[in-house]
């Protein structure tokens, strides 16, 4: 099915759910129960608080997203403790197959025999991959005197693949008549680590740049030269030291560390810079698979006007059945928060798009079948 985006809330109408959501909480917690309490009548957004401590580990690119949620709920919840650990989408996924964490946090959904692996792990349930955050990856850089670089999708594809290695290159040029480009080698800063911020990066280098990118995509980093650093924090801390540099990050990070982002050229035409809204708006055309394990799929051809072109999706990875009952209850008390509207819109200053109103529908019935 086609993903259609919903309106987003105003800013009241979101205050008051928020708020609604931790009282309710808050009221839960304190219940005898010992457990997760009861979600009362008339706060359709309350989520009940479950008592425990959890660990879930991967993706850095929701590392932000992730770090307030938890936040929120330990503050609402008192009973309840929540470790993430931005690893890694690999690491985190790999930890969730060998049974080190409850959940994990994943740029790409699982794939054949992670899948396989994953399900095992969950018996006598099965893994699945909930989308949970939206936003867009920024291309950022540092060139001095440079502060309106835009750039097409062929044209990065040679700047990453190491086509075009001068900043004056006339393809370059071609898009930023107007700019002082220097005569200086680019230097390219990639993720060392295995990252779904890379594979959703290079699978959209893979759609657009055509000859000019013959590497897979995938969570590692396949192209010849440039400069690894871990994390998405550390490929932002390498562009910001390293002059005449490009890298590729999450933008909370990019306006976090006062980086310029590239704006790039959509399929309709446009260059358009990065933000919540366009990442929406590409998401749109995505497609949403049948069943329980909603993986999405992106489309970078279709001509949408205001779409950023490059984005991603993080997913949590949970079991439905197979975790001791304890973990049981707090994932899926936790996921429920994190897909409820008020957590979707407690990330928007921090550089992600809530979920379009058919995912987060999906999402919020898969978790509520969770056990």
């Amino acid at each position: 099915m086609l993903v259609k985006l919903g309106r987003r809330q105003a800013a009241v109408g979101a205050a008051m759910v928020a708020l609604l959501t931790v009282a309710a909480c808050g009221t839960d917690d304190n219940s005898d129960s010992g457990g997760s309490g009861t979600k009362p009548s008339g706060t359709a957004s309350a989520i009940a608080c479950a008592k425990g401590s959890i660990t879930g580990s991967g993706s850095s690119a929701q590392k932000n997203a992730v770090d307030e949620w938890v936040k929120a709920y330990q503050s609402a919840c008192s009973g309840a403790t929540i470790n993430y650990q931005s690893t890694g989408s690999s690491t985190g996924r790999q930890q969730f197959i060998g049974k080190q964490v409850s959940f994990a946090g994943s740029d790409s959904a699982l794939k054949d025999q992670q899948k396989i692996d994953a399900d095992a792990r969950c018996a006598p349930g099965t893994a699945v991959d909930l989308p949970m955050a939206v936003g867009p990856v920024s291309l950022m850089y540092n060139i001095s005197g440079v502060k309106d670089l835009q750039l097409s999708g062929p044209t990065l594809a040679k700047i990453f693949a190491g086509k075009i290695t001068k900043w004056d290159d006339p393809a370059i040029k071609a898009e930023n008549p107007s700019a002082s480009l220097p005569s200086a080698t680019i230097a390219t800063v990639h993720r060392s680590d295995g990252s779904g911020t890379t594979d959703n990066f290079t699978k959209f280098l893979k759609a657009v740049g055509g000859a000019d990118w013959t590497f897979d995509s995938g969570s590692d980093w396949k192209a010849p030269g440039g400069q690894g650093a871990k994390g998405s924090d550390g490929v932002t801390s390498t562009v910001k030291s390293t002059e005449n540099s490009i890298g590729y990050a999450e933008l909370s990070y990019a306006e976090n560390a006062g980086l310029s982002t590239v704006k790039v050229k959509n399929a309709a035409g446009e260059y358009v810079a990065p933000s919540t809204d366009g990442a929406s708006l590409g998401l749109s055309t995505a497609k949403i698979a049948d069943g329980d394990d909603l993986k999405l799929t992106f489309d970078y051809t279709t001509a949408t006007k205001g779409a950023y072109p490059v984005y991603l999706v993080t997913y949590e990875i949970a079991c439905t059945k197979g975790l001791p009952a304890d973990q049981a209850a707090l994932v899926k008390s936790f996921l429920t928060y994190t897909a409820s509207d008020a957590a979707q819109t407690a990330i928007g200053d921090l550089g992600y798009a809530p979920l379009p109103d058919a995912v987060a529908t999906k999402v919020r019935a898969v978790i509520a079948t969770l056990s």
